[in-house]
């Protein structure tokens, strides 16, 4: 019999690992609703699962989410949202790079901002066919194994992101979100208008706005590791490491994109 509760993570094949640094694959029961908050994040989220449907609402907006689906994508977000089921779960969980997802998913990001979508919404169906052969699969081996040849075949056949796109991305993500835009656009030739303009269409997110949440991933990753080391949090030292000009200013960050103080969000984990 299958435990109720598992995680397993999964490494992709050589030649992918430059793109999709992991996979993890879930089987969870919840016996009442289990809702979560999920925060914000300059990343794409690609759920392929075969078991109890979620939701995932934004607050702001219930048309930015998707009701009773097995599967979706999650685009950019600017702003935490929540995910509700009830039931046992399973399936596959990926956090792809903005670039990377857009070369998977066939279409320019700035049609998922903000909003999830049910894979049988998005062009070709490949996902839900994908979805199916993961279900089918005898284990989890079998399971990364089918992802390995999918995601590659993808991107051979996908026309790769313009070059100067996937250099500001880097550049960005090497700094820590902490680089100026200005100086990353004069690096680049262009405008700020125009860098603006091409980051939001591909990326989803104008690069000020990613590189605030570069800040704060880092952040919240970094309390994280804190906290699980059962030592306390200088919010302050977590702040000046993570670019922020003081305290406050990463306290509005957290309420923005993950709806509470940091404090707050780690005592609840």
């Amino acid at each position: 019999m299958a435990p109720s509760d598992e995680m397993v993570l999964g490494l992709p094949e050589a030649s992918l690992r430059p793109f999709v640094d992991r996979y993890v694959g879930y089987r969870e029961r919840a016996d009442v609703p289990l809702v979560r908050r999920e925060p914000a994040g300059v990343f794409v989220v690609l759920i392929l699962g075969w078991g109890a449907p979620l939701d995932v609402t934004d607050p702001r907006s219930a048309e930015r989410g998707v009701t009773t689906v097995d599967s979706f994508v999650a685009g950019t977000f600017d702003s935490w949202c929540t995910t509700r089921t009830v039931g046992v779960g399973e399936g596959v969980e990926l956090l792809l790079a903005p670039l990377t997802a857009r070369r998977l998913l066939g279409l320019p990001l700035n049609e998922l901002t903000n909003r999830a979508v049910g894979v049988g919404q998005l062009p070709g169906r490949w996902l839900d066919r994908l979805r199916d052969r993961l279900a089918e699969a005898p284990g989890w081996p079998e399971r990364f194994a089918v992802l390995d040849r999918v995601l590659a075949a993808r991107l051979v056949a996908s026309p790769p992101v313009d070059p100067r796109l996937e250099w500001a991305w880097r550049w960005l993500v090497a700094g820590g979100g902490r680089g100026s835009v200005g100086v990353l656009a004069d690096e680049l030739g262009w405008s700020r208008r125009h860098l603006a303009s091409r980051f939001r269409q591909e990326v989803g997110l104008p690069p000020k706005m990613a590189a605030r949440l570069l800040r704060f991933q880092r952040a919240h990753a970094a309390s994280i590791q804190v906290g699980a080391a059962g030592r306390a949090v200088d919010w302050a030292a977590v702040a000046a490491g993570c670019g922020y000009y003081d305290q406050s200013h990463l306290i509005r960050d957290f309420h923005q994109f993950a709806g509470a103080t940091p404090a707050a969000l780690l005592a609840a984990r």
